[in-house]
């Protein structure tokens, strides 16, 4: 999938942008991984301080799509873990998006998907098995639906309501 620069897709989409069909998340997003940009169709989950699903839905194929993790903000624990980044690039996920936080920054680090987050906490998550899957969430200052696209590179992160194109 070609990249597509988030700077220049606000320029040339600025009626996108008026009317909330293209939106930019609070720029409040750490960057993890080896890609530094990526895109895809949303996949979006609803925890809080449970990975259990998260890594239920990793464990399907991502065919390029990107998951999409409202955590709550939470900075108690980590959602995603170096198992669980490895397990997204073998199954061909694009990228993944967390409303709070990650654990084994280097393993992570080492794996081809993107990764944000809000920060890095060594403590894991419960496994609890609640929350809900593929429902609106409200991310980074912005309603995001299932099906949406994302976009995200070194400048930010981008929703649009339908695939850009480059």
């Amino acid at each position: 999938m070609a990249s597509l620069a988030t700077a220049e897709a606000c320029d040339t989409n600025v009626s996108l942008l008026g009317t909330g069909d293209l939106r930019v998340l609070h720029p409040s997003f750490q960057i993890y991984g080896q890609c530094r940009s990526f895109s895809g169709p949303i996949v979006t989950l609803k925890v809080f301080e449970d990975y259990v699903f998260v890594r239920e839905l990793l464990e399907t194929r991502g065919e390029g799509r990107v998951l999409v993790i409202d955590g709550g903000g939470s900075m108690r624990c980590a959602l995603v873990g170096g198992n669980l980044g490895q397990l997204a690039q073998n199954m061909g996920w694009a990228g993944i998006v967390v409303n709070g936080c990650i654990r084994d920054v280097d393993e992570i680090n080492a794996c081809d998907i993107g990764v944000r987050a809000l920060a890095s906490h060594p403590q894991k998550s419960n496994k609890k098995a609640t929350g809900e899957k593929q429902v609106p969430i409200y991310v980074g200052g912005t309603l995001i639906h299932p099906g949406e696209w994302l976009y995200a590179d070194s400048d930010g992160i981008l929703v649009s309501r339908t695939e850009l194109s480059v």
